[in-house]
């Protein structure tokens, strides 16, 4: 999936634990064929290719978590949305060559395919459809929390009472360290994102982060991060990173990007409205907020 997995799991005989794992392992090699845009043969890559022309039957796994996404993006009012791969690409590099953003104009025109509601489900014959040619889907804000999440399922299958599956920082865990205090997890500093600036205690629970530090552009003085709002086509900026707090890594996956373009008060007033999901938000004048049912350290 492009990214490193980390997996952690308590157990008095380390053979069986590496077996373990090695499944764990499996499950998110399986997910990733299933979803990645990589591999021609993928059913992602069907329903892209089939964009415009027709239905294309899948899974029922896949379509039930492109149902999820849409139902992410009708919460989040299209800050969250899976047709983000239909964006021109050409327009955006966010490295130290990138000097001025595209007129506002080109900008949108680079974004018109994106439209949650142009995904089109059949629920009895479990097809999706995009309706406009042109159209992708992608599931880089969803799939890798939806891989941990299975990960974890499988390894409680396994009777792991305690663990931690880490999908490059975005991470789920269950039970308790060995010695029966909670899983402590670090949020990363902005600003030098190797040390954390805050640490939650947290078990049977999950934690994304999407922030500007690692791809971004400086432009006039001002900082850009890679994340395109999807309405507007141009990046967004005034929010340093987002962590969302959920049981399902999935889920906080896939807030911590829309509440990142939404901005602090409509992210807030929006997690604020949701039960067990939490928020940690720092702006770019380094401004922490925190949605009302947190208490960080």
């Amino acid at each position: 999936m492009g990214n490193r997995f980390e997996i952690t799991i308590i157990s008095n005989d380390a053979e069986q634990a590496n077996e373990k794992i090695d499944l764990a392992i499996a499950e998110i090699s399986r997910i990733e064929k299933l979803l990645t845009t990589f591999n021609d043969d993928s059913q992602t890559n069907e329903i892209n290719a089939n964009a415009g022309i027709r239905a294309v039957k899948v899974d029922k796994e896949v379509f039930d978590l492109i149902d999820r996404a849409l139902k992410i993006s009708a919460l989040t009012q299209g800050a969250f949305d899976i047709t983000y791969g239909s964006i021109d690409k050409s327009l955006w590099n966010f490295d130290v060559h990138m000097k001025s953003l595209p007129d506002v104009e080109t900008a949108r025109n680079s974004v018109r395919l994106i439209n949650y509601k142009n995904v089109i489900l059949d629920a009895q014959h479990t097809t999706v459809y995009l309706k406009e040619k042109g159209m992708r889907i992608g599931f880089g804000g969803i799939g890798k929390g939806y891989a941990a999440d299975r990960a974890k399922s499988l390894l409680q299958k396994m009777d792991v009472l305690s663990g931690v599956v880490n999908a490059a920082g975005d991470l789920i865990t269950w039970g308790t360290q060995p010695n029966g205090k909670p899983w402590t997890v670090a949020i990363a500093d902005p600003d030098q994102h190797l040390k954390p600036f805050s640490t939650l205690n947290i078990s049977d629970m999950a934690i994304a982060t999407s922030g500007d530090y690692e791809k971004y552009a400086i432009i006039n003085g001002k900082k850009y991060s890679h994340t395109i709002d999807p309405k507007t086509g141009l990046p967004v900026s005034g929010i340093k990173s987002v962590s969302i707090i959920s049981p399902s890594a999935e889920f906080a996956d896939a807030m911590a990007t829309p509440v990142l373009v939404m901005g602090v008060r409509v992210g807030l007033d929006l997690i604020n409205q949701l039960q067990q999901t939490a928020c940690i938000i720092i702006d770019s004048n380094n401004n922490v907020y925190t949605s009302k049912n947190i208490n960080i350290k």
